[in-house]
């Protein structure tokens, strides 16, 4: 349980300035029209929520919703209801592949939540969905939309 919750701090500080971060002016600049700047933070902050409910899932032991939840909100089957695709023209190549990474990286997520469920190795599980977010904290790491 002590480890749910160390991951569930970490999560909580992708949102949150590190010390040593990045100076604003040494991230990319992404720009983008007003309606589709609001429409990529509400995405991101379904994210947030989506890490945080697949937390809480693990920590009780729900595996396979954890991996539900994974896979539709997070998962590559959540980008047709992401607008996905007419976002990805206005985004650099780069912050396009850490999506798909990330999004790619939640469907592996999603598998091995549900062999945990299985076998009961909720570190693997842990382990997958740190490489989730490890695509947040990248993609935060380089790019900014204001």
């Amino acid at each position: 349980m002590n480890r749910i919750r160390a991951l569930a701090l970490c999560v909580a500080a992708i949102a949150m300035p590190a010390a040593g971060a990045a100076e604003e002016g040494a991230r990319q600049l992404v720009k983008l029209p007003e309606p589709m700047r609001q429409h990529l933070l509400a995405n991101m902050r379904d994210h947030l929520a989506a890490i945080n409910e697949i937390q809480q899932l693990l920590g009780s032991g729900g595996f396979q919703r954890a991996a539900d939840v994974a896979e539709k909100r997070l998962g590559m089957s959540s980008l047709e209801g992401h607008g996905a695709s007419h976002m990805a023209a206005f985004m650099p190549k780069a912050m396009q592949d850490i999506g798909t990474q990330m999004h790619k990286a939640a469907s592996q997520f999603a598998l091995v939540a549900q062999e945990a469920g299985a076998d009961g190795n909720a570190q693997r599980a842990i382990g997958s969905l740190a490489k989730v977010t490890a695509q947040c904290v990248a993609c935060h790491a380089a790019y900014r939309t204001h």
